[in-house]
């Protein structure tokens, strides 16, 4: 069995507890490797580590600095598919999709490396005719705690690390203790000096203490809302800034006017894939009455083509990450289905090895369902049949959540009423994309925090204004 260890100031550490605890397979339901839980002297550790390396990190020129990245990228390319097995490996995504994926971060990381290059850490923001000339610096925070999600270890760890160093800060990555052997092996390819990064392992008895840490100038946070509050309070008790990403509940609005079969395929496919742990796969659905028959015969069709799939090879539905996620998806199920809804396809624990659970579509949903007001991030599709595009609006917005939503219509009016809808991004006629400089910020319990583009530097740094006379040399 695999033993974990932290990565700090460079190298590996032993956690400075005596207790461990089991990193599981989905697929086979065994122990894989053990991690130590970890503690506030651990925290300590990391913390001291990424302290003392920041400002001679933060002295290099953002030519070196980039430099650093650059390599990082050329290393990660001859490394995506080791990446991908070990993601497979501690929470069941299929090989084929972690690639993917993976591959994904890594051009977002070179896309990173341009952005910054453009990013005005220097500008002179003065206006002709004033007294006085305004030079704005934007300066590293310091010291960042980056806490990633069990879901998409890698994406989640790059797609903000990469403002994050270039900006001049180091930082403690904490990733989750269910997906702790990608983030470990990220951590060791990493070309960056000792200490700028660090790996720090554990559940709670690790988190809390860095969330709550002194020294940390911002919380970079992706996971529950539960968690996600506890870090913000954390923060602003400290007067330190919070990036959340927290869950989302997202909806998809299918007009009378969308392509049945090609509408069904891609709901399916934003539903389902990677079986419903993505944090903007699709929770709710409502569909025009005109079409809802048809469309939810299609649903089901393509619902039943998800197979579970015991070879990670296959791009097929993988198991859950644990048997307590599956178990709430099923819960989310079983009150739905009490509550008068009706299963149409899936909706039961399968008996094999592995914590696999079906695609599953139902009908007859009520908003108050559980399915319908919580998040379920399981392989599960509710459909709610609507009157019309105001009632579907009203319908996407009848949540706290806000972290993305998806429309499928040809209507060039309703198209226009997008923005309508509570979310921080939204799709229309496909999902899952997007070009380099799209802003968002979570609406609601999805979080607080903007993203990407220049909004990431922003993040990643304080502007500080230098003012002088206008003749000042």
């Amino acid at each position: 069995m695999i033993l974990l260890k932290n990565h700090i100031n460079g190298l590996a550490a032993d956690g400075l507890t005596a207790e461990y605890r089991d990193v599981v397979n989905p697929y086979t339901e065994q122990p894989i490797a053990r991690i130590p839980v970890g503690s506030s002297a651990d925290v300590e550790a990391a913390m001291q580590s990424a302290s003392a390396a920041q400002l001679g990190w933060a002295s290099l020129s953002l030519k070196e600095r980039l430099n650093h990245l650059q390599r990082t990228a050329e290393i990660l390319d001859d490394h995506v598919r080791e990446l991908a097995e070990l993601e497979s490996l501690e929470m069941g995504k299929p090989i084929p999709l972690a690639e993917q994926f993976i591959r994904g971060a890594i051009d977002s990381l070179r896309t990173t490396i341009e952005q910054a290059r453009a990013y005005q850490f220097v500008a002179n923001v003065s206006q002709p005719g004033e007294t006085s000339r305004t030079i704005v610096t934007r300066r590293p925070l310091g010291v960042v705690a980056l806490i990633a999600p069990w879901n998409f270890t890698v994406t989640s760890i790059l797609s903000p690390l990469g403002p994050l160093l270039a900006a001049g800060n180091t930082v403690v990555v904490k990733p989750s203790e269910k997906a702790p052997l990608s983030a470990a092996r990220l951590l060791e390819l990493i070309d960056v000096p000792p200490g700028v990064t660090n790996l720090l392992l554990g559940d709670a008895r690790a988190g809390v203490p860095l969330a709550e840490h002194e020294d940390v100038a911002l919380v970079h946070f992706t996971g529950s809302v539960e968690t996600g509050r506890s870090v913000g309070v954390a923060a602003a008790r400290r007067l330190r800034r919070s990036v959340l990403e927290l869950g989302g509940n997202d909806p998809v609005i299918v007009d009378n006017d969308a392509d049945v079969n090609a509408t069904a395929k891609a709901v399916a496919t934003s539903t389902f894939l990677n079986s419903g742990q993505i944090c903007t796969s699709t929770e709710r659905i409502y569909v025009h009455r005109d079409i809802a028959e048809a469309f939810t015969h299609a649903l089901v069709r393509e619902a039943e083509s998800f197979d579970m799939v015991d070879s990670p090879e296959c791009f097929g539905l993988g198991p859950m990450v644990d048997d307590g996620q599956r178990q709430m998806v099923h819960a989310h199920v079983i009150d739905a289905e009490s509550r008068g809804a009706t299963v149409r396809c899936g909706g039961r624990i399968p008996d094999r090895r592995g914590f696999f659970y079906p695609a599953t579509v139902l009908t007859g949903v009520t908003p108050d369902m559980q399915i319908m007001v919580e998040e379920t991030f399981g392989p599960v599709a509710p459909i709610t049949v609507v009157d019309s595009f105001d009632e579907a609006i009203a319908l996407a917005n009848g949540t706290g959540f806000g972290l993305a939503a998806t429309v499928y219509s040809r209507n060039p009016l309703n198209l226009q009423r997008c923005s309508e809808i509570n979310a921080a991004i939204v799709w229309i006629n496909e999902w899952q994309s997007g070009g380099a400089h799209m802003i968002y910020e979570p609406w609601g319990l999805s979080g607080v925090g903007m993203t990407g583009g220049f909004a990431s530097f922003d993040a990643a740094t304080r502007p500080v204004s230098i003012v002088s006379p206008a003749e000042t040399p």
